[in-house]
Formats: C-alpha cells, structure tokens, sequence
C-alpha cells in the first residue's frame, strides 16, 4: 500500500512539473543597438542597426517595424515569415526583407537548445520605434 501511495504521489509530482514547465513562456531575444544615424539625403529619415539574439526557444510576438528592415544571420537559424508571406528557415549568411507595410507574423529561433543571432539593418523615420506590436 505505502508503495502504490508513493508510485501515486511520484506520478502527480511528475505531472505537476510538466504543466509547470509547459506554462512557462518561451524567452525573450535580447536586442542591442549598433548604430543610429540620420539620413542627411532623405529628411526625416535615419539607419539603425540591431543585433538580435535569440536564446534557444526564444519566439517574437506578432509585431511590424513600420520600417525597411534587411536581416542578416550571423548563427544558428530562425524561421521567419510575414503576412501573406512565405514562411521560412535561414542558416547563417542567408538574409529576409520586411517592408514597411508588412506584419511580422512570425520570428522565432529554429532550435530549442541551441541560440541563435542575427543583425538587422532599419531604414526608418527618426526617432520611430524599432517595432510596434501588431495583431
């Protein structure tokens, strides 16, 4: 009987873990700017740079840049996709274009154990945000 209650109670610890770590929300890219600058030639407008990285499991919310905004992998590999876009997979040295009307529907790192980074070059208004949340 005290075995059959601690196989019972081993179980319902395993189960408890479980949903615990099932609920827990994927992390979070850790994102560093590079470099602002204005664009003299077109008022109103300047280039940020970013390097993006993503811990293993690391996925974006659903966001827009208002921006021209040219990625870059630099390791691992994240999936990526636009409304109305093609998802797809990108390996290092492999690039993605958003515009500035597009939604980014979905940004994520390819791996669940290995992380992932890439840069992104902004072509945006001045003083705009990077990204926007979007629906």
């Amino acid at each position: 009987m005290l075995k059959s209650i601690s196989c019972t109670i081993a179980a319902l610890l395993l189960f408890v873990g479980s949903a615990v770590a099932a609920e827990q929300p994927a992390p979070e890219a850790v994102v560093s700017s590079l470099l602002t600058k204005a664009l003299n030639d077109y008022p109103g407008k300047e280039v940020q740079m970013i390097t993006v990285d993503y811990p293993p499991g690391a996925v974006d919310p659903v966001h827009r840049h208002h921006a021209h905004a040219f990625v870059y992998v630099l390791e691992g590999s994240i999936v990526m996709g636009v409304r109305g876009g093609k998802t797809v997979t990108l390996m290092p040295g492999q690039t993605f274009y958003e515009g500035p009307d597009d939604v980014h529907t979905i940004g994520r790192n390819a791996s669940q154990t290995k992380p992932a980074k890439f840069v992104v070059f902004l072509i945006k208004g001045v003083g705009a945000p990077v990204l926007t949340p979007a629906t």
